[in-house]
């Protein structure tokens, strides 16, 4: 008796540990209605976000494109041209908020970005030639 209880204690152990393990075994779930396919639609992510900017790497291509400046373009020289632009903003803003701070305002006007282009020795070489609406002179 002692040994068949023992080998009955065996066999249930067997059972518990091998086929309710198997039973708990779950299907993989399918996407959609039951039907296949390549499961959930994963987020596009933007060439500005890959490239780490804030100016539209896409719309700066397209304008490239569009333009015929040449035949052949280069994946990068998109990337590149958002990245300057992008730094060229980002600098004239810095200097143009700094103008207002001065003026005691906190908002950006015509003005500040006027101010801040002709004290700054390089960006007034660079825009030299440009014309800002509502800037008015240097005293």
């Amino acid at each position: 008796e002692i040994q068949q209880s023992n080998n009955n204690n065996n066999d249930n152990f067997f059972y518990k540990k091998h086929v309710q393990s198997s039973a708990k075994t779950t299907k993989k779930k399918m996407s959609g209605k039951g039907k296949g396919g390549r499961g959930e639609k994963k987020s596009t992510t933007t060439a500005s976000a890959k490239a780490g900017l804030q100016f539209p790497v896409g719309r700066i291509r397209r304008y490239l494109r569009q333009g015929k400046y040449a035949t052949r373009m280069g994946a990068g020289a998109p990337v590149y041209l958002a990245a300057v632009l992008e730094y060229l903003c980002a600098e004239i803003l810095e200097l143009a908020g700094n103008a207002a701070r001065d003026n005691k305002k906190s908002r950006i006007i015509p003005r500040h970005i006027t101010l801040a282009v002709k004290n700054d020795e390089e960006l007034n070489k660079l825009l030299g030639g440009v014309t800002i609406a509502s800037g008015g002179v240097l005293p």
